[in-house]
């Protein structure tokens, strides 16, 4: 690895095709396309810390449907050699198990790989819910925050 930077204009709009493919592809429950941007070694760990491989999240996916609707913030990539870490907010509105619906939000740590056929694929996601905010802001967000005029 040659360090960690940020990505390319070129690599950011591939990688964001990516993600934007596997929300679609969530949503419209489309396992050969999740199948397809799902590297084989998928380690998924959901917000409530279950974590799935990817023959498990296909499952999850087939016969739970869960997901309605996923929306993105604003996201940071970087870059080491041919792994990208995207990290940002992630929105799922959701069913629920017993019935209705329920949307869940937090930050999202992805990790893609770019395999042998050029291609960006999946190996991790993990998504944290947000929480209350015990601990309050540092000093430095409070500054930034004035700062940007907020």
């Amino acid at each position: 690895m040659t360090g960690i930077s940020p990505a390319s204009d070129d690599v950011r709009d591939e990688i964001l095709a990516a993600e934007a493919r596997r929300q679609a592809a969530l949503v419209a429950v489309d396992l050969e396309a999740l199948a397809d941007i799902f590297d084989d070694s998928l380690v998924h760990i959901h917000a409530a810390g279950i974590r799935h491989t990817k023959q498990m999240l296909l499952e999850h996916t087939e016969t739970r449907k869960p997901y309605l609707e996923i929306t993105r913030g604003d996201l940071e990539i970087r870059i080491a050699g041919d792994v990208a870490i995207m990290t940002g907010d992630l929105t799922n509105r959701m069913r629920a198990p017993g019935g209705g619906e329920r949307t869940l939000s937090g930050p999202v740590t992805q990790v893609l790989h770019r395999a042998g056929d050029g291609r960006w694929r999946f190996v991790s996601f993990q998504m944290t819910p947000a929480s209350e905010g015990v601990w309050g802001k540092l000093p430095s967000e409070e500054n930034a925050e004035k700062d940007a005029g907020r």
